[in-house]
């Protein structure tokens, strides 16, 4: 059995000397902090009941003791960019209008009529006034009642204070966070860590260039962790073997609202052996879907060249290049490994030089079964040029693969083959014989630390 040290290496205690800390080691230039850091409290070992998953009763807990009171990612900056600009967002049965202002600010209306309830916006768009479809009340976009047709009939609410009830709104890397708790803690110390470990990748200097929904027939939790760990590569992601160093992964958690993995990439798999330099090279361009071109064309690798270095520098090249500046030492590491960090509850972005991928798992609806999969991916443009306008979101229909849409390239494959499994996950849980589900102490401890602060609000 493993002892602690390795499980804090992230070699799960077989594939010794391959850690992601080793390949830190062989950097040529100064490795930042934030990525030697290593920490991995101890999760515990206790099953998990499959209740947290398909019972509606604990689906409800979450509605009514979560969700209200965690800061969650609702929309970008740049989707609202000009006053009047809004962006309806919903979870469950609350919804949030998040707006600019004519003075610039960004403010969250709950997204209802105070005359009769009606949802004063159903779509996302752009207008000089808030004005309910259904018998007219009106707010300017500062919140500010200014009237109902036949206001004769309502001598009744004057003098009083008829504005729109407001959520907490705060930003970070251009993303709009809304929080319905007035008395939440300040999103800056929510999010821990995170800022801190970012501050090489200025998020609110790019622009979404890729942006889909689709429903996935999961609970929410089953979907997010999914990508809590890498080890279901050897079995759900085989493709991508000869160039993931998939059980070498690395594992951090911090708080109760920050966690990492960190999956090397441009090595192969320790399940497999004798894959060449120049064959994870080849693979890696073609199947990672990350990579700054996704073609093996023209690849002249150097006598003694490793895979890791090769496309490091290759990225480098191409990603400066598309930046219009030339990045600050970047690691072999930030140019292409696979750097995840999550923020409780459901938002999930990585880090590193190319494209930064965004996701979201949001619950369906009232149904404890099924979810919408928001993926978005964040580009960079040339420093000092206008930035390109966001691409709209494109939904997916349930009936159609991930791979239908070409933006995504090779991730609409990977994610074909994650959704292959999860409807599968959910049904074999309901089929359960003991009711619980086991986890691994070390690479499945992401998801156990997404469990105990889950539990925090529900106690």
């Amino acid at each position: 059995m493993a002892n602690a040290e390795q499980k804090q290496q992230g070699d799960g205690g077989r594939f010794v000397g391959t850690t992601w800390q080793d390949l830190l080691d062989l950097e040529t230039v100064d490795v930042p902090e934030y990525l030697r850091i290593q920490n991995n409290p101890d999760m515990g070992d206790e099953d998990l009941s499959v209740d947290r998953y398909i019972s509606q009763e604990f689906f409800n807990k979450e509605k009514e003791e979560m969700w209200p009171r965690v800061w969650q990612m609702a929309c970008r900056e740049e989707e609202i960019p000009e006053p009047g600009d809004h962006h309806v967002y919903w979870i469950i049965d609350r919804s949030v209008i998040v707006t600019r202002t004519p003075s610039g600010e960004i403010k969250g209306y709950i997204n209802s009529c105070r005359h009769r309830g009606r949802c004063l916006r159903d779509e996302s768009g752009s207008v000089d006034k808030f004005r309910c479809p259904f018998h007219g009340a009106t707010w300017d976009l500062e919140g500010q009642f200014q009237g109902i047709p036949n206001q004769w009939d309502f001598e009744h609410i004057e003098g009083r204070d008829m504005s729109l009830p407001q959520v907490k709104v705060a930003t970070w890397g251009g993303f709009v966070f809304i929080n319905f708790d007035q008395d939440a803690p300040p999103l800056e110390d929510y999010m821990e860590v995170l800022p801190d470990h970012f501050k090489r990748f200025p998020l609110e200097e790019y622009f979404t260039g890729v942006h889909v929904q689709r429903v996935m027939n999961c609970n929410w939790k089953v979907g997010a962790e999914a990508f809590m760990e890498s080890w279901h590569t050897v079995e759900t992601h085989k493709q991508i073997l000869t160039f993931t160093g998939d059980a070498n992964s690395q594992y951090d958690c911090w708080g109760d609202n920050v966690s990492r993995s960190v999956t090397p990439m441009g090595v192969a798999s320790p399940h497999l052996s004798d894959v060449s330099e120049e064959t994870i090279t080849r693979d890696i361009l073609k199947l990672s879907g990350r990579m700054a071109t996704d073609s093996d064309e023209g690849v002249e690798m150097k006598d003694g060249q490793t895979a890791r270095e090769y496309v490091a520098q290759m990225n480098q090249e191409m990603f400066e290049e598309a930046a219009g500046e030339q990045f600050d030492n970047p690691t072999m590491a930030e140019l292409q490994d696979a750097i995840l960090y999550s923020l409780f509850p459901n938002f999930q972005v990585w880090i590193g030089y190319g494209g930064n991928i965004v996701y979201r798992f949001l619950p369906n609806g009232n149904d404890p079964d099924s979810c919408i999969f928001d993926v978005r991916i964040l580009l960079r443009h040339p420093k000092g040029s206008e930035r390109p306008a966001t691409v709209p979101c494109t939904v997916i229909p349930a009936d159609q693969p991930f791979a239908s849409h070409e933006a995504l390239g090779s991730l609409g494959g990977v994610f074909d083959q994650d959704d292959a499994n999860l409807p599968a996950v959910q049904r074999g849980m309901k089929n359960s014989a003991t009711g619980k589900v086991i986890l691994a102490s070390y690479q499945e401890s992401r998801i156990r630390h997404l469990h105990q602060t889950i539990d925090k609000y529900l106690s």
